[in-house]
């Protein structure tokens, strides 16, 4: 895997993760190097890596940080995805303004060069492994600001794997709200036979139904037939909000495509998405019962006694003074993925694990509910 990237590293920074190990997410103080303006509404921040803590940042393509500082006496914590690729020798993610989004406002108007933020240690499942060797075909569909990881994978793709080709279909309101919109010229001249690039703006006419609105199935199935063949693509990745997002995948399997070919990463959860009911909720003549449950982070033991109908296993293990990483709350971000090693635990949401990843054990504890009269959970496995 990437075995090339010997030849660059005279050159440049060695940020890429070439273990298959996960490790704790874990904070570290970091100084902006650099606040860059990519849209009226969007920024890239940039963080200086002191040589002692390169190798706890070293980072796969479309992986996320986690910052985190105090604004307004209020602990804030949200993910990024990192735009740069491993070979850029930086790391730097992008962050748009939502409305009411208390983080990206501060980003966006306040964060300068020289401020410090909390940082955590690269994470995240939107990824794939590339190799020179490889001759393969990527489709990305994106929207807004779902093109940060993407880019990532894009620049890598083109560096790792001199063979391969990428296809990106990227939604926006229109032209000045492209977030890198230079940057993905200036690739797509760089390398005219292997990236192809269609914008569809839902403000703005290009003179194509296919090019105009937003990102829909009939029009993913439109891109099929005309840009490439779902026959040899080998892998998909989707990133936007939800509903863009799976119309995209309801696309795609209608058009045959395996489920293991499609990777996709939400930013945000649907406001009004029903949580799902945890067993003792479920049943009318349960009782609300306490639940010995034990939380592991770095071999430190965590006992605590939760109810099975009150908090999630991550609040109570926050409020008993463990230091468990979490950022999104929202079953989205997956920052605070453990293991149940012993009993049983109940998901109210998941838009972030996989299936083979439930299947081993692995829960979001802070969507998580104990089921047992006594669960080990592990932020170390």
């Amino acid at each position: 895997m990437l075995k090339f990237f010997s030849r660059n590293k005279e050159s440049r920074k060695a940020l890429l993760d070439t273990s298959n190990e996960r490790h704790t997410p874990k904070f570290h103080k970091l100084t902006v190097s650099d606040v860059r303006r990519e849209t009226a509404d969007c920024v890239s921040v940039a963080f200086d890596l002191p040589e002692d803590l390169e190798g706890n940042y070293k980072f796969k393509p479309g992986q996320y940080l986690t910052l985190r500082t105090d604004i307004g006496g209020e602990d804030i914590r949200r993910s990024y995805s990192i735009c740069s690729c491993p070979f850029d020798g930086e790391l730097r993610v992008a962050i748009k303004r939502v409305e009411g989004g208390v983080f990206s406002t501060y980003a966006n108007h306040d964060l300068k060069v020289g401020d410090v933020l909390d940082v955590m240690t690269p994470i995240g499942n939107f990824t794939t492994e590339f190799d020179e060797k490889n001759t393969k075909q990527y489709v990305a569909i994106a929207a807004g600001s779902g093109i940060t990881p993407v880019m990532s994978l894009i620049k890598s793709a083109m560096i790792a794997e001199p063979n391969s080709k990428f296809t990106l279909i990227y939604g926006n309101r229109n032209s000045a709200s492209v977030i890198f919109k230079d940057e993905i010229e200036d690739l797509k001249d760089a390398h005219m036979n292997r990236l192809e690039v269609h914008h569809v703006l839902s403000r703005e006419d290009q003179g194509s139904d296919l090019l105009k609105g937003r990102i829909d199935a009939e029009k993913v199935k439109g891109f099929a037939e005309r840009f490439f063949d779902v026959s040899k693509t080998d892998a998909y990745f989707l990133c936007g909000p939800e509903e863009i997002i799976h119309a995209s995948e309801d696309a795609l399997a209608s058009l045959g495509v395996s489920k293991d070919k499609i990777h996709f990463e939400l930013f945000t959860s649907s406001t009004d998405a029903a949580p799902k009911k945890t067993e003792s909720e479920s049943t009318s003549s349960s009782n609300d019962v306490l639940s010995s449950v034990t939380v592991i982070l770095d071999g430190d033991e965590t006992h605590m006694d939760i109810s099975t109908k009150g908090k999630t296993i991550l609040d109570s293990a926050l409020d008993a003074g463990a230091d468990v990483p979490f950022a999104c709350k929202g079953a989205v971000c997956c920052t605070c993925r453990a293991k149940v090693l012993e009993g049983s635990a109940e998901m109210e949401m998941n838009y972030a694990l996989t299936d083979e990843e439930v299947e081993e054990g692995y829960i979001l504890t802070c969507q998580s509910h104990p089921t047992a009269e006594k669960v080990v959970v592990s932020f170390d496995e």
